[in-house]
């Protein structure tokens, strides 16, 4: 897909690709690609620079540069701030190299929280009291660290937001008497990270 816009003389076309890590969109502009360019260079210096101080420290070095990572959790490593190639990382030792790169620990258990009491006002003007419980697992790291600020919190919002919208469109004799079929709603209810 092309685009492109005026703007003092200068034509700039932007491309837009997808990239298969993440999921996420990347568009860059014919003199982005100059700039990037040098930045990798930039980051190639630094962090050689970087492996030459590790090497030179070696007996201390080795417990700032390797973690260990358990089972249950996965790691999202960024290298000078871009994601690296392959996503996550784990479980075992793992390779970090300080100063470049930042890591992210994501825990893949099932988290369980308490929805805040909902005041609800039913389809027939009958307000009604709401409280649930929320269970979510991440599936996929890479995407709930590049995609969502917060998944933890966004997490939170919205199953607030789905229990208001459901039940705000049933009567209270249908909440009543579908109390399994409710249930089944929220069980399906899948996030996209």
């Amino acid at each position: 897909m092309r685009s492109s816009s005026k703007s003092s003389d200068q034509t700039i076309e932007m491309k837009v690709t997808e990239e298969l890590v993440g999921g996420r969109y990347d568009v860059r502009t014919t003199r982005g690609q100059e700039e990037s360019v040098g930045m990798e260079l930039c980051g190639i210096l630094f962090t050689f620079v970087s492996i030459l101080v590790i090497i030179c420290t070696l007996p201390l070095s080795i417990f700032v540069c390797f973690e260990i990572i358990n089972e249950y959790e996965r790691v999202v490593v960024f290298r000078h701030g871009r994601l690296i190639y392959g996503g996550t990382k784990g479980p075992g030792v793992i390779f970090i190299i300080p100063c470049v790169d930042s890591y992210r620990l994501i825990d893949l258990r099932t988290v369980s929280f308490d929805v805040p009491p909902q005041r609800i006002l039913t389809k027939d003007s009958i307000t009604v009291e709401i409280e649930a419980v929320v269970y979510y697992r991440i599936v996929n790291a890479t995407v709930a660290v590049s995609n969502v600020a917060d998944y933890a919190q966004a997490t939170k919002l919205l199953s607030a937001t789905f229990l208001r919208n459901v039940f705000g469109t049933k009567t209270l004799a249908e909440i009543l008497n579908e109390t399994n079929a409710m249930s089944e709603v929220f069980i399906n209810l899948k996030l996209f990270y």
